[in-house]
C-alpha cells in the first residue's frame, strides 16, 4: 500500500502525515490529548510508551489495564460526540473499515479536531501506520523501535516455521450465523506467518458461509475466537455438523483471544508466536525444567 510521509513545510510548525484515506493530517504541534476510536490504535500509542496521552478509550478496550481507567466514549463505530467533545482531543485516531465507521470520522471532522484515519491488514501496513502515528505525536524514535521489536519477534517465528508442512486452517470469528476470516485479512497473515493457510480463499476481511460449505472444505486446524464478537462460542466438538471436521477429528482445535487477533495492532505479534507454537510444537520446543543430573 502506497502511503506518503511529509515534513512540515516552513510555513507549518507541527507534524504533517497523509492518513490512507488520502487525507492530509496537520496539527499545530505535537498530539498530546488522543482518543482512539479502535482499540489497535490505542495499544499502538501505549506501546510506545505515550499511554498517559490517550484520553478516552473505547468500551472494548482492555490493554493494558490502564487503558480501562479512562473514561469510555462508546464503540469504535458509533462514538458518543458529546463524551468526545468534552475530552477535547487534538488527535482522534479511526480504523478504515465500515461506513459507520467513517461517517463518526466526518462527524468529529466538522468540529474541527483532526482525524487520522490507517488501513491496517497485514504486518507492512501496521508498521506504516505506526511511523505516522510517531510523527503525529513526535515520537518517531519510539515508532521506530517498537517496530523493530515486532520485526526481531516476527523474524524469530519466520526462521523457526521456514520448510514446514503449512496445514490448512479456518478462524471462526462468529458462530452460529457461522462468519470467517478472509484472505484479506490481519487474521489471515497471522496464519500465514504462523506456518499455516487460511482455508478461506475469498478476498474479503469477513465471510459469511454454510455449515455445508466449511464441512467441504475439511480444514486441517480449527480456531474459535472468543471475544465481544463470538461471546460464548460452543466448543465445535459438540456441533453435530462439525465432528466430521479434519481437525476436530484430530483435536486440532485452539480457542483464541479475539483481542489478540481480530485487533490488528502491535500484540499481533503475540498471536503469531501462539499459534506457530500450536501449529508445529516440533518447531518451538519447551525449555527443560529438569535440573542436570549429576
Amino acid at each position: 500500500m502506497a502511503i506518503a510521509l511529509l515534513t512540515a513545510p516552513a510555513a507549518w510548525a507541527g507534524p504533517v502525515i497523509v492518513d490512507d484515506l488520502g487525507q492530509r493530517v496537520e496539527l499545530a504541534a505535537p498530539a498530546r490529548r488522543v482518543i482512539p476510536l479502535y482499540s489497535g490504535l490505542g495499544e499502538i500509542v501505549s506501546a510506545m510508551g505515550l499511554g498517559e496521552r490517550l484520553v478516552a478509550r473505547t468500551n472494548v478496550d482492555n490493554w493494558p489495564t490502564e487503558a480501562l481507567t479512562r473514561p469510555s466514549i462508546g464503540t469504535h463505530m458509533r462514538p458518543n460526540m458529546e463524551l468526545m467533545l468534552g475530552l477535547k482531543p487534538d488527535l482522534v485516531l479511526q480504523l478504515a473499515g465500515r461506513d459507520a465507521a467513517l461517517q463518526s470520522v466526518e462527524a468529529v471532522r466538522n468540529h474541527g479536531i483532526p482525524v487520522a484515519v490507517f488501513v491496517i491488514d497485514d504486518f507492512a501496513s501496521l508498521f506504516t501506520a505506526m511511523e505516522r502515528i510517531g510523527i503525529l505525536l513526535s515520537a518517531e524514535d519510539a515508532a521506530r523501535q517498537e517496530t523493530a521489536r515486532i520485526q526481531a519477534r516476527l523474524a524469530a517465528v519466520d526462521k523457526a516455521v521456514e520448510g514446514v508442512q503449512r496445514p490448512s486452517v479456518f478462524f471462526e470469528v462468529r458462530y452460529p450465523n457461522l462468519l470467517a476470516a478472509g484472505k484479506d485479512s490481519m487474521v489471515s497473515e497471522i496464519i500465514r506467518r504462523a506456518g499455516g493457510g487460511n482455508v478461506v480463499a475469498q478476498g474479503k476481511k469477513l465471510v459469511r458461509l454454510s455449515e455445508e460449505v466449511l464441512v467441504g472444505l475439511n480444514p486441517e486446524v480449527y480456531l474459535v475466537q472468543q471475544g465481544p464478537m463470538n461471546p460464548a462460542p460452543p466448543p465445535p466438538s459438540g456441533r453435530s455438523h462439525f465432528r466430521t471436521l479434519a481437525a476436530v477429528r484430530s483435536g486440532r482445535v485452539l480457542m483464541v483471544d479475539e483481542a489478540l487477533y481480530s485487533r490488528p495492532g502491535p500484540r499481533s505479534v503475540q498471536a503469531v508466536e501462539e499459534l506457530a507454537t500450536f501449529l508445529h510444537p516440533d518447531r518451538f520446543p519447551k525449555p527443560s525444567s529438569n535440573k542436570d543430573s549429576k
